[in-house]
């Protein structure tokens, strides 16, 4: 596969996983990732602290909206639940409007193409994913993203 670029994605410092910090989150859409303070997860391959990729595409689901459904529980990802009883968690967020000029393609296949990205390097889904990111697989990608999951170590 040629890509014609090659893009470095380095994320923003982390936020402690509570309301006050997911409120003003309302409106953006992209990718948002949940992780752990301190629990590394052993994957096959590498541990890392992270638990969870998701996104929001639409404004009216925004990432605040589906933050704030895995904070209360509505979302009904048990396993993030159950996490956030033994531990504090964390996130960070990636605004797709910073990728505009140069991912042509869905919030959805940005997803999946970091979800992949992850099996790549660890072996598996993130332990709290339980969907499969091969969608993006029919598209001709034009980017190359070379993520900094050491962020999550």
């Amino acid at each position: 596969m040629i890509f014609s670029n090659k893009i470095d994605i380095y994320f923003d410092a982390p936020m402690s996983f509570e309301a006050k910090n997911i409120k003003p989150l309302n409106g953006i859409t992209g990718l948002y990732f949940i992780f752990s303070s301190n629990i590394q997860i052993q994957y096959p391959f590498d541990k890392s602290k992270l638990l969870y990729i998701g996104m929001s595409e639409k404004r009216t689901n925004s990432i605040g909206s589906r933050l704030i459904g895995h904070f209360e529980g509505t979302s009904k990802n048990i396993g993030l639940v159950n996490y956030r009883k033994v531990e504090p968690l964390w996130f960070t967020y990636i605004n797709i409007e910073m990728l505009r000029n140069i991912w042509n393609f869905r919030v959805e296949d940005l997803e999946s193409y970091f979800i992949l990205n992850f099996v790549e390097h660890y072996g598996v889904y993130p332990i709290c994913n339980n969907k499969t990111g091969f969608e993006i697989l029919n598209n001709t990608l034009t980017t190359d993203f070379k993520i900094d999951w050491s962020y999550f170590k």
